[in-house]
C-alpha cells in the first residue's frame, strides 16, 4: 500500500504595525523583518514576501502592506500589517546676509520672504514661508535680526536668521515761523529757543 503524506497547514503569519520615517531624499525602505514578528510553520517557511517595500512623500500617514509567507509544502497564508509613513526632517533654511535698507520718507518698509529666503529647501516640500519683524520703522535703526520661518508640506517647521543693516537717509523738513516778537528783560537781553522759532518741523 502506498501511504500519501500530506501537509495542508498553512504557515501562522503574525505582523506587527511599523513606523518608517522618511530620509533627506524623501523616501524610505522597509524590509520583511520590520514586518514579520515571529512567523511560524509546521513544517518550515520557504519564503516571506512584502507587498511594498518603498514608500516616499505622497504616501506619508499610514499604509497597509500584506506580509505573504509561503512554507516548504506550497501552503500559503498572509497578514496586514500597518506602515505609518512618517516625514521630520526639518526644512533647511536658507537667508540671505548682507541686506542693507534704507528708510523712506514714511519711515516704513514692508520685509518680503524673497527678500530674505535664499534657497531654503525641504525634502517633500515647503508649505510656507513668513518673516518676522514684517515691516521695518525708525526703531529698526543699525543692525536688525529678521527672522524666516519654513513650514514644510507635513508641519515641520524650522528657522534661520538675518542681520539686516538698516539707515535713515532722509533729513529733517525745517520750517521757521516767518517773524517773532521777542522782549528785552530789564537787563536788556532776551533768550530763545528752537521752539520759539519752529513752525511745525517735521522728520
Amino acid at each position: 500500500a502506498t501511504i500519501t503524506i500530506a501537509d495542508t497547514t498553512k504557515p501562522n503569519v503574525v505582523v506587527n504595525n511599523y513606523t518608517a520615517y522618511l530620509n533627506a531624499a524623501g523616501t524610505t525602505t522597509i524590509s520583511v523583518a520590520n514586518i514579520n514578528n515571529g512567523s511560524t510553520d509546521n513544517c518550515g517557511i520557504q519564503s516571506m514576501v512584502l507587498s511594498k517595500t518603498s514608500f516616499n512623500c505622497s504616501e506619508v500617514g499610514p499604509q497597509n502592506v500584506t506580509l505573504t509567507i509561503t512554507d516548504v509544502n506550497g501552503n500559503v497564508k498572509a497578514a496586514t500589517a500597518v506602515v505609518t509613513v512618517s516625514d521630520t526632517i526639518k526644512p533647511t533654511v536658507n537667508v540671505t546676509t548682507g541686506i542693507v535698507l534704507y528708510l523712506n520718507a514714511s519711515a516704513s518698509i514692508p520685509i518680503t520672504t524673497s527678500m530674505i529666503n535664499n534657497g531654503s529647501t525641504d525634502n517633500c516640500g515647503i508649505a510656507s514661508m513668513s518673516v518676522s519683524p514684517s515691516t521695518i520703522n525708525c526703531s529698526h535703526i543699525g543692525i536688525t535680526p529678521v527672522t524666516l520661518t519654513v513650514t514644510d508640506v507635513n508641519g515641520n517647521v524650522n528657522t534661520n536668521v538675518s542681520n539686516v543693516v538698516v539707515f535713515d537717509p532722509v533729513v529733517p523738513v525745517a520750517r521757521p515761523k516767518a517773524n517773532i516778537t521777542v522782549y528785552l528783560n530789564n537787563s536788556g537781553s532776551a533768550i530763545i529757543n528752537g521752539n520759539m522759532v519752529d513752525s511745525a518741523s517735521s522728520d
